[in-house]
């Protein structure tokens, strides 16, 4: 039996950006537009009357920003929400949306972008059939570094920690990471899925509500305990080791990943560096991309953890490697912490 269309609400002070996204979402005969909306209170209105499943969201406009209608969301029945921003002008609004429930975000198109519609199409509307299947979590992100609640193991084999992470990612690296114990002995290396322009902001805030130090990546950036690396959008990242120097690097190629940066190539290129001393960590996203970066971690005596379905907004990526028998625990996120430190 046909499942019927996810019905779509496109919110955007924009004409242009508004008919664009109406066309492109309207071609896929998986998806109904409801309607558009031009300001913050005219989508809060229209959410109410035509109870969408998704909610393409403009964060900049005038009367309500796109970050009031967030917040003026209710708990129970909320439509997921895909923000369809602009890194160059918006990119801290775009990061404080996903710290604080949105679903995925998007590039919005530009009134010069045109060319670019056909790339947005199937962009779009992937990322709107899988939110349309995310669960929804509005979770207040920490604003100061809660107490480490856990030991720290005296001795740890695991020289290196690698995380991948794509829809739900941003809120998921906001609550582990904030109750992550200061003097955590071991750097991390994470990969997320996310449009270029926006990490730096997200390392930033990030690093300010956490006991660690996180860091947007840099080529050869070298890794030391208690660091946070986190992949640039749109960048592949690898880890590298020469003698007792351990760095971060973006390779020159990185064959044909639908995924940038790519968790598969992170985790393989720490599990070829550091062997046994790696345990890489699955959260929340679709795809699967890092299977095959867990089994390289196995394979080279490493371990993984996948977060646990009841936690994660869409159960892809840990749901693949747990299927494939990788992964060493399922573990809910506010359990997470507490998990990475037991299997150091």
């Amino acid at each position: 039996m046909r499942r019927p269309p996810v019905r779509v609400l496109v919110v955007d002070d924009s004409a242009f950006v508004r008919k664009v996204l109406r066309q492109v979402l309207g071609a896929s005969s998986s998806i109904e537009v409801v309607d558009t909306a031009m300001d913050g209170f005219d989508a809060l209105e229209k959410i109410a009357r035509y109870k969408p499943d998704v909610v393409t969201l403009d964060l900049v406009m005038p009367n309500l920003d796109g970050l009031g209608v967030l917040a003026s969301l209710p708990r129970e029945g909320a439509p997921r929400v895909i923000v369809v921003s602009s890194a160059d002008a918006d990119s801290d609004l775009g990061v404080r949306a996903l710290q604080e429930g949105a679903t995925d975000l998007v590039e919005k198109p530009t009134a010069l972008a045109t060319d670019r519609l056909f790339g947005l199409a199937d962009e779009l509307v992937r990322k709107v059939l899988a939110a349309a299947e995310a669960k929804v979590h509005r979770v207040e992100p920490p604003s100061a570094p809660p107490p480490a609640p856990f030991a720290i193991p005296a001795l740890s084999r695991t020289r290196l920690v690698v995380i991948g992470a794509s829809t739900g990612g941003p809120l998921a690296l906001t609550r582990l990471l904030a109750a992550m114990p200061a003097g955590f002995p071991a750097p991390i290396v994470v990969a997320l899925h996310i449009p270029p322009g926006y990490t730096e902001s997200l390392a930033r805030r990030l690093d300010d509500g956490s006991a660690l130090s996180i860091v947007e990546a840099s080529d050869d950036l070298p890794l030391r305990p208690g660091l946070v690396v986190i992949a640039r959008g749109g960048t592949h990242i690898e880890v590298r080791r020469n003698l007792a120097r351990a760095s971060v690097c973006f390779p020159a190629t990185a064959g044909a990943s639908l995924y940038c940066p790519s968790v598969d190539l992170l985790f393989a290129s720490a599990a070829a560096e550091f062997g046994p001393g790696v345990l890489g960590v699955v959260l929340t996203g679709m795809g699967d991309d890092g299977l095959e970066g867990s089994r390289a971690i196995r394979a080279a005596g490493g371990k993984v953890l996948a977060e646990a379905e009841s936690s994660c907004v869409v159960y892809g990526m840990p749901r693949r490697v747990l299927e494939a028998g990788l992964a060493a625990a399922a573990v809910p996120l506010d359990q997470m912490p507490a998990a990475i430190l037991r299997h150091l």
